[in-house]
């Protein structure tokens, strides 16, 4: 109903236009690469009232313009729909105001960038890299950084750089802020590292070592908060983001979504969300309690700047698994209790994604939802699964036979290294972008953003055509055209996320989201696919970003 509500209210605007004889903008004199089904190039778009509601010639174009026009010259350079990422926590983000070595190649630089934060920082105030990085990356010198060296860059102020979610490197100063001495415990599933003397060396190993750190690290106050927001969109409309679905994350809660809600209900959130909510139970009791949600659950009661689509990421935590983890079976007692939960949102008709990697709870997780058809009927409900690194042809057969979706994820973009010592061979096709591709399923491109990657989606796009990782590693054999790409980054994602009459394309009656770039993303070479950047970024047809 939505769709065909929105195509009513383009053709009353068109109307309009014949009448009226103008468009509120107009973008001409360009190479505008629609991604609508048959891929069209055109030189002009007009819109009007947030949509596109024309495409063609400078010249045809140029007749829609009034007196109150804004003409928009494009003088020749290639405009892209907005960068949609169908998964990433950037909700989560913004209860820091972290650094980030996002992209960085060079352990010098990195140390540049800590130097320059820990010189503008309050007293007492943190220096935090939560994730997005790996050693692997520095193509100089692929180290940490030591107790010592953190000691003299930053007496004073706490640091702690989280490396994905392998280990946290702090100074003593985050030594101290955190309450960890010599005689701390280890935290459940983490590692208080310490030297022959037993004295702390300042790293934290583990996946719970890293969550034991991060809890430490104090979160903004509402105030800050909300400005940190509007700094983390407009820092994603930089880089080409107009929408994205958000996954959650630990540690959620109400307050995380408040800043966006408040924003996107006053006009003036500048990137589009669309969330997920996420509850992560452990044990049976804990799944109750969600099969209670699940029945008072309400999903679309929005906006096209944010709304609630479903459920999901890790929808049992047991059954969770992990990219840098050989995994060939999750339990069955968790799948007993992953399966409460997959029916009761089947019965209820809500979208559920899963986040499932390796090859064998992959068919378990298939066989479970099978199951489920015989019963619940899926097709229509878009169900998803996230990362799928090592998903196989059958598998991507099966998965369309129950109508879902796939979210393939550039992780190995930070992780590639890491990912070749943990699964051998296997990790030339993970994720296995081009059999995905091949399969004909509907999927989408997204990030994993912000702890295990980086957050600029032309890193991802360039990951996918050439398949190197940050700093320049060789580490996919999966590739992909970048038309495929591009397709999967805005088209195949507004499906994903229930979007698919508002987004994605540049075409009459959709918003007019839209990228203006420094080069042609169709010409450049494809290792610089990473490099390109928007010198204009619109969402809804108003100027989120322009660069200077």
């Amino acid at each position: 109903m939505r769709g065909i509500y929105n195509k009513y209210l383009f053709l009353l605007s068109f109307l309009f236009l014949n009448q009226a004889g103008a468009v509120d903008t107009l973008l001409f004199n360009g190479k505008i690469i629609t991604v609508d089904d048959r891929f069209s190039i055109v030189q002009a778009l007009a819109i009007q009232d947030q949509r596109v509601v024309a495409t063609g010639s400078s010249a045809n174009m140029r007749k829609l313009a009034g007196a109150n026009t804004r003409l928009i010259d494009l003088k020749g350079r290639t405009v892209i729909p907005g960068l949609i990422d169908n998964h990433s926590h950037w909700i989560r983000a913004a209860e820091h105001d972290e650094l980030r070595f996002d992209g960085v190649t060079s352990r010098e630089r990195a140390l540049q960038l800590l130097v320059a934060r820990v010189r503008t920082a309050r007293p007492g105030e943190w220096v935090t890299v939560l994730g997005g990085w790996s050693e692997e990356q520095f193509t100089d010198d692929a180290r940490g950084f030591s107790l010592a060296e953190l000691d003299k860059l930053a007496p004073e102020t706490p640091v702690a750089l989280q490396s994905i979610y392998r280990h946290t490197y702090l100074n003593s100063a985050g030594l101290r802020a955190a309450k960890i001495d010599d005689n701390t415990p280890d935290p459940p599933r983490g590692t208080l590292e310490k030297d022959g003397a037993g004295k702390l060396t300042g790293v934290v190993r583990g996946a719970g070592g890293v969550a034991f750190v991060a809890a430490r690290v104090p979160k903004l106050e509402a105030e800050a908060r909300m400005a940190n927001v509007r700094k983390l969109a407009s820092y994603l409309n930089s880089l080409g983001v107009t929408a994205w679905g958000d996954a959650g994350g630990r540690g959620m809660s109400a307050g995380h979504y408040e800043p966006y809600r408040a924003l996107a209900d006053k006009g003036e959130l500048s990137v589009r969300v669309f969330w997920t909510t996420i509850r992560q139970p452990a044990t049976p009791a804990q799944a109750d309690k969600v099969l209670a949600e699940i029945a008072m659950l309400k999903p679309f009661q929005g906006n096209d700047s944010m709304d609630h689509i479903g459920w999901g990421e890790s929808v049992y935590s047991p059954v969770t698994t992990q990219l840098l983890r050989v995994q060939k079976e999750v339990n069955p007692e968790g799948l007993a209790q992953m399966k409460r939960i997959a029916a009761a949102l089947a019965q209820r008709g809500i979208y559920l994604n899963s986040h499932v990697e390796m090859n064998g709870p992959i068919d378990q997780f298939i066989a479970a939802y099978e199951e489920l058809n015989k019963t619940t009927p899926m097709r229509g409900l878009r169900w998803s699964f996230s990362h799928l690194d090592q998903i196989d042809e059958q598998q991507l057969q099966r998965m369309k036979r129950l109508g879902m979706t796939a979210q393939i994820h550039s992780r190995p973009l930070i992780q590639g290294v890491l990912m070749h010592k943990v699964h051998g061979d296997k990790a030339w096709d993970m994720p296995p972008f081009r059999r995905v591709q091949d399969s004909g399923i509907v999927w989408g491109l997204g990030s994993d953003a912000t702890a295990v990657t980086t957050s600029n989606p032309f890193y991802t796009l360039g990951f996918a055509v050439t398949g190197k990782m940050v700093g320049g590693h060789h580490v996919n054999r999966q590739s992909i055209s970048r038309e495929e790409a591009l397709i999967a980054h805005t088209r195949s994602n507004a499906f994903i996320l229930f979007q698919e009459a508002n987004l994605g394309s540049l075409q009459k009656g959709k918003y007019a989201d839209l990228l203006v770039l420094d080069r042609d993303y169709m010409t450049v070479p494809p290792d610089a696919i990473k490099d390109l950047k928007p010198v204009l970024t619109m969402v809804g047809g108003r100027v989120v970003y322009e660069r200077k």
